[in-house]
């Protein structure tokens, strides 16, 4: 029967909590719930609460949902492209979080960004004994960047710590095994080369997860008492050098050239012999084939002989002076106004038949000139 049909004015509103059939009151639920939290919270409650019991239990739970949502928004975070997170879930490694948007329940998870890219630097300067036991001041830089996130932040405590004793100990053992004179010169970059070497094993040793990637030397010098006289040796070591690299670039010079001519008078040599072969052979030759004529007409080739003689002779000069046979007179001819005062040209001038009718007329002359002191000895001789 419906709660307001006649006769029926006795039943409860079905809304109210007299029927057990009907649906709860919203009140009365909230009323239970909020003395389940009194009694979990260590508190007691009466059994009666007016309505600010209701309201209050509305804030709390608002309280809760708000203390809820900032401890989610706690654990959102974002890491560049960069970063690595390493993620600690109760004080134990958990994982390692890539670039991207995370989230880790607050308070439960701990995270350590690292950054993998980074080159970070750290710079050392210290008096060190050398191998031949003398004082000398080093200064280097080192760059280094993280390469493993896990061992960086986890494996040491203070990683740079780490690397400032490994470098200690990596360049005192280096210093140690090598003369002064090569770590003040042109011994700085191998000293750089085996520092990096041993320094990156012993960090490796360490498994600090570091990564050295350059060593420089950024200045090496003697104690500041004997700094000038370090100095002055240095001066005359490089003096020494630019000395030896100007001996270098003469003899450089030199040597080529000297052997360019040395090759050059060979070349000469062998140009002047093969020359002279060929001239005595040439010689040769003609003499056979002269010797040839001469036995088929000796007068002939004689005469020719006497001829090309004499005008090589008066060729090569200008005045010829002749003894006569039998005769106490030297005739001068005077080749040189015959010529026209040229010496050397009589051959180009002269002809062969020219130069034969003087020669025959020249003998003659000095035989009519002859004559008469012939004919005067003759007499005194009768």
């Amino acid at each position: 029967m419906a709660w307001n049909e006649p006769g029926g004015g006795n039943q409860k509103d079905p809304w109210g909590g007299g029927d057990k059939n009907g649906p709860p009151d919203l009140d009365e639920a909230m009323r239970k719930f909020q003395e389940r939290i009194s009694k979990m919270m260590g508190g007691g409650g009466g059994s009666k609460q007016g309505s600010g019991g209701g309201a209050s239990g509305m804030v709390f739970a608002l309280v809760a949902l708000v203390v809820l949502g900032l401890w989610f928004a706690a654990g959102v975070y974002k890491l560049d492209e960069q970063d690595r997170a390493v993620v600690l879930r109760l004080g134990k490694f958990s994982e390692i979080v890539g670039p991207g948007l995370h989230w880790n329940p607050a308070l439960i998870d701990q995270r350590q960004v690292v950054n993998v890219t980074r080159i970070r630097s750290y710079a050392h300067s210290a008096l060190m004994l050398t191998e031949d036991e003398n004082i000398v001041e080093v200064s280097l830089s080192i760059q280094y960047k993280a390469s493993d996130a896990r061992k960086f932040a986890l494996n040491v405590r203070d990683p740079e710590r780490s690397l400032a004793q490994a470098t200690e100990s990596a360049l005192r053992h280096v210093v140690g095994s090598t003369e002064m004179h090569l770590i003040l010169t042109e011994g700085r970059e191998q000293v750089a080369v085996d520092v990096k070497e041993r320094l990156q094993r012993y960090i490796d040793n360490y498994d600090t997860g570091i990564e050295v990637t350059t060593v420089t030397i950024a200045n090496t010098q003697a104690p500041k008492e004997v700094q000038a006289a370090f100095d002055d040796v240095i001066k005359a070591r490089e003096d020494e050098e630019r000395v030896k690299n100007e001996a270098q670039t003469y003899a450089n010079g030199i040597v080529p050239e000297a052997r360019g001519d040395a090759q050059r008078v060979i070349e000469e040599a062998n140009g002047y012999k093969q020359q002279v072969v060929a001239r005595a052979e040439g010689e040769s030759q003609r003499f056979t084939a002269l010797l040839t004529e001469y036995q088929r007409a000796p007068a002939v080739t004689r005469e020719r002989l006497y001829i090309e003689t004499m005008q090589e002779l008066m060729s090569k000069s200008s005045k010829i002076l002749m003894d006569v046979e039998n005769g106490n007179n030297l005739l001068y001819l005077p080749l040189d106004k015959i010529i026209d005062g040229k010496p050397g040209s009589a051959k180009a001038t002269m002809s062969e038949s020219k130069m034969k009718d003087l020669t025959e007329t020249l003998r003659r002359q000095a035989q009519l000139d002859n004559a008469p002191s012939r004919r005067t000895s003759n007499r005194e001789r009768r």
